[in-house]
């Protein structure tokens, strides 16, 4: 059976991305003048933070128009995975970012320079209100691991401006030049820990592992309790975008005409879509005992009557 789900992705999304990425580039500008006027590390290291959230925006802006093609003879699925890469390529721009971050902050802890908190302050302020926002458009926007992944460079931006206006209140009262560096080690600390959870999804999409919340038992369990099915085998689940999920099962029933088969068929099929999600699946319908031949579990005909083609093998191939 094959059954195709929506694409998942609005144009709503994509006004969404490019409207954010225009805000986004202003203010990295911003930021770089403003950092290297006030001699501010945290500044520039969200001036860096900000220009991998302008490139992580720009590659989800990609990905969404590369998902909403529809497939081909060479691309069976489309570009579904299309946002996937994105996300794996936007998380792991991450992880560069903050390693850097790291490196300039243990040199500005060695040799502290001269903060003006006021402008860092001021500009950090701007900061939170226009992440801010852009974080919330993007949360109401999607759900798939593209936009996510879009969003965390994004909820992550508004946290660690916060903390900038946090750390130049702190320069003010104290006057320790020091605090601007520690605030930079924080930031680049927050940065690597929400690209992990990022890298780790995309990684189990591409390798095809059974995905994030669908338990393997549970699918197997709610089709065996479909009425008429006896076994279940030979199951393997896979997403083929964030949102997409797909499957393929050996099931084995009573031996039957065709026509009745499709009934237990179309109750799998509901059964799967509504309790799991799972809308895309490929369904082989057998009556016979089952053995393995060179990797692969096989039905063995009991027996062949050429007036009565159903005792065969039975494939369910549905919409």
């Amino acid at each position: 059976m094959h059954a195709h789900g929506a694409d998942g992705h609005s144009r709503g999304t994509g006004r969404v991305l490019r409207i954010s990425l225009g805000v986004t580039m202003l203010y990295v500008v911003l930021l770089v003048l403003a950092g290297i006027r006030a001699h501010s590390l945290a500044l520039l290291s969200e001036a860096g933070h900000n220009l991998a959230d302008f490139l992580a925006l720009l590659l989800s802006l990609v990905a969404v128009y590369l998902e909403g093609r529809p497939p081909s003879a060479t691309k069976t699925y489309g570009y579904r995975r299309a946002g996937v890469l994105a996300a794996l390529v936007n998380a792991l721009s991450l992880v560069v970012v903050s390693f850097f971050i790291f490196y300039e902050a243990f040199q500005r802890l060695q040799h502290p320079e001269h903060v003006h908190a006021r402008v860092m302050i001021g500009v950090a302020a701007a900061g939170v209100a226009m992440n801010g926002v852009i974080a919330l458009l993007l949360w109401r926007s999607g759900r798939d691991v593209n936009v996510r992944s879009a969003l965390l460079h994004e909820v992550g931006d508004t946290l660690s401006t916060a903390a900038v206006i946090a750390g130049g209140f702190a320069i003010l009262w104290t006057g320790q030049y020091w605090i601007d560096a520690a605030l930079s080690c924080g930031i680049g600390a927050l940065i690597l820990w929400s690209s992990f959870g990022i890298v780790r999804e995309t990684l189990n999409i591409l390798l095809e592992g059974t995905p994030r919340g669908i338990s393997l038992e549970a699918v197997e369990s709610a089709v065996r309790q479909v009425a008429g099915v006896s076994a279940v085998h030979d199951l393997h689940l896979w997403s083929i975008g964030s949102e997409n999920h797909a499957l393929s099962a050996h099931v084995k029933i009573a031996d039957m005409a065709t026509s009745e088969s499709d009934a237990i068929l179309r109750e799998i099929n509901e059964t799967l879509g509504r309790g799991f999600g799972i809308h895309h699946t490929t369904i082989q319908l057998e009556h016979a005992v089952c053995e393995t031949a060179h990797g692969c579990v096989i039905a063995v005909r009991e027996e062949y009557d050429e007036r009565d083609p159903s005792r065969h093998d039975l494939h369910g191939h549905a919409h």
